[in-house]
């Protein structure tokens, strides 16, 4: 196992960015398919995508129950969004995922899991798709990670083309551990997870720790505590999927994805105070952080 290495702007200046030509198009620049929300908690849906386009992917799905795909559809205008069949109990219809992998093969890089709160149905809409994608990348988050102890089979298959964004309790939920055991060694169990899984692992905690099959591992400890906020993770999720699609590894979206955040966090945090300020903020701040790394 390697030691960690910590994110910093020279860091990723080092690993840059996949950069569009001048003449690029947007499907040059990344079709991202977000399959999000439910009844109760629609805005996930909306908080992914738009982060997926703030990191700059080029077009954008959004799958989501079908009784809120049209207000969806209006508060995110830039997005096709895709009514699915729903469960009694407000979430996407696990019987979805065979639409869901046929328009995926039409994107480079999925996300699953923001904001949906039926949990069975999450879990079997997860290992369907799981086993159905071949082609695009897969970011997997909240709800979608707590079936993956069953999966590891197709995941592996998948050879590093997963990237899973759990904090310390979805993590104790995936390995049946108390959440302090994940809490006492993250790093130790971020690159357990993913040596196993073949799958990179973006373990969030006031440090978080990036680590790749391969044994790497970074960590970025630089971020604040207003980022402990409804839709914060939504957010996260989104901008590493858009990094992906868009030509970037899933290490290098991670810990690009993961440093984002961050910053984007510590410029509201002097703009606006250390708390307070809200999910949906941090996506206009995701330009900017780019944009001082270009420099």
């Amino acid at each position: 196992m390697m030691d960690a290495t910590r994110i910093t702007p020279e860091l990723l200046r080092a690993m840059p960015l996949p950069q569009p030509a001048g003449s690029t198009d947007k499907n040059a620049r990344g079709s991202v398919l977000i399959v999000a929300g439910s009844v109760e908690v629609p805005g996930a849906a909306l908080l992914a995508g738009t982060a997926a386009l703030r990191a700059g992917a080029g077009k954008l799905q959004i799958a989501t129950c079908s009784s809120i795909a049209p207000h969806l559809g209006l508060a995110v205008p830039e997005a096709l969004v895709l009514g699915l069949p729903e469960t009694s109990a407000g979430g996407v219809d696990p019987d979805a995922a065979e639409l869901l992998c046929e328009r995926a093969k039409r994107s480079d890089a999925v996300l699953l899991g923001p904001g949906m709160m039926d949990k069975e149905a999450v879990a079997e809409l997860t290992t369907g798709m799981v086993k159905g994608l071949s082609g695009p990348a897969l970011v997997l988050d909240a709800e979608a990670l707590v079936c993956l102890d069953t999966l590891r089979d197709p995941l592996c298959e998948r050879e590093g083309r997963t990237i899973i964004t759990p904090h310390a309790g979805e993590m104790a939920s995936l390995l049946e551990i108390e959440r302090e055991a994940v809490e006492a060694d993250p790093f130790a169990v971020a690159n357990e997870v993913a040596r196993r899984f073949r799958m990179v692992v973006a373990l969030k905690g006031a440090t978080t720790y990036i680590a790749a099959p391969d044994g790497e591992c970074w960590f970025y400890e630089s971020g604040n505590v207003g980022l402990a906020t409804s839709g914060s993770g939504d957010t996260l999720a989104g901008v590493v999927t858009g990094l992906v699609a868009r030509g970037a590894s899933p290490a290098q979206a991670a810990v690009w994805g993961v440093y984002l955040h961050g910053q984007a966090g510590n410029r509201l945090a002097r703009s606006l105070g250390p708390m307070g300020f809200l999910a949906r903020e941090l996506l206009a701040e995701i330009p900017g952080v780019m944009a001082e790394l270009a420099h």
